[in-house]
């Protein structure tokens, strides 16, 4: 397929031989990284006017390339559509040639409803997608038109959709409102408040474990001086506990798209460059790790009994990650975390293992 009616191709940046630039290459290649730059912010109310990304390639052209092996692409800025379906429509084309090469596409910039775009293209290649979204907003509105408020509804609603798994990590409770929230809950969707994400990445890790699409709202991060996302928080995901969720999201081991949306590309802070130059890092980081890992997996299984009720949990030998169930297939037993067995073991099960 010929991207050049509708990619910008980025400009070349010096680096020097220890740099992730010098890395970076500009054609798709099998198994590799795909970055791709996004304008269109019509969604979340801004415009689609082609806007420059050289403030953040800066930055993170200069990072270390490490011991990384995967090959690392950027293709470049979209162009956007004459509408916002158009957009739509041309990053779903350039996401379908990224699957076919089983490529991990990463789309930077844009606004928060091209999580649709994502998807879409992802349910052609993948059936009952694992879905996990850190964002401080649910919101399922209806409309015609696809925005920030409404491409959840659509993904929801959608006939021809296969969602299996939905988390929604990063809600803050005094943003939204009541309808929307009960809604996911009606359906067993797992929501976490911002409040249980802070500090350490051990409790909501499992939401990533088995991912094959993440989406960051970056309206989920709080800001500091110049806005950060297109709608600022005060309150929100600090700076190193959003890369080290950055990273969780490449250690998925399902993991096949990726999108950081509503960043506030209007900035000229280098301080928020340099942030999402380095969430992008770590996420690359953690793919890498992840795909160093061994495929043969073996497993110590330990009983519990919760009231006079026998269940397992199974912990990962080389990993020390935590499973439930009891189930020979790994893919059938629930991410956990070592406190969901530790509270087991007290008699106390948490009601998301069992729901399943």
């Amino acid at each position: 397929m010929d991207f050049e009616d509708f990619i910008i191709s980025p400009r070349n940046f010096r680096t020097e031989s220890w740099q992730i630039g010098a890395k970076i290459t500009k054609e798709i290649k099998e198994d590799s990284i795909v970055l791709l730059f996004i304008s269109d912010y019509r969604g979340a109310g801004g415009d689609a006017e082609v806007q420059d990304f050289t403030g953040i390639r800066n930055e993170f052209y200069k990072l270390s390339q490490l011991d990384f092996e995967i090959p690392i692409i950027d293709l470049g800025d979209l162009v956007s559509g004459k509408s916002v379906q158009d957009s739509h429509y041309i990053l779903q084309e350039v996401l379908s040639v990224c699957h076919r090469r089983r490529a991990i596409p990463v789309i930077v910039g844009g606004s928060n409803d091209f999580s649709f775009s994502l998807f879409s293209a992802l349910n052609l290649f993948t059936k009952s997608i694992n879905y996990t979204q850190i964002s401080n907003i649910i919101s399922l509105k209806q409309g015609e038109i696809i925005n920030e408020h409404t491409f959840l509804g659509k993904i929801f609603g959608a006939k021809d959709f296969s969602i299996k798994n939905y988390h929604h990590l990063g809600y803050q409770k005094h943003l939204n409102e009541t309808d929307s929230v009960r809604l996911i809950k009606e359906v067993e969707f797992d929501i976490i408040r911002l409040a249980e994400m802070m500090n350490s990445t051990e409790k909501t890790e499992p939401f990533f474990r088995k991912a094959d699409l993440v989406t960051v709202n970056c309206d989920a991060i709080e800001s500091f001086g110049e806005p950060f996302s297109m709608n600022p928080q005060v309150n929100g995901l600090n700076r190193r506990e959003v890369c080290a969720y950055m990273k969780e999201i490449g250690l998925s081991e399902n993991l096949k798209s990726v999108g950081i949306f509503n960043y506030n590309i209007y900035s000229e802070s280098q301080l928020n460059h340099q942030l999402l130059a380095q969430m992008i890092w770590y996420l690359i980081e953690g793919i890498n790790i992840q795909r160093s890992h061994p495929k043969e997996r073996h497993y110590e299984v330990f009983y519990v009994l919760v009231d006079d009720r026998q269940y397992a949990f199974k912990r990962d030998t080389f990993s020390n990650l935590w499973y439930f169930g009891d189930d020979e297939n790994i893919e059938n037993c629930i991410p956990c975390s070592r406190k969901d067995f530790d509270e087991a073991k007290k008699g106390w099960l948490n009601a998301r293992l069992t729901k399943m």
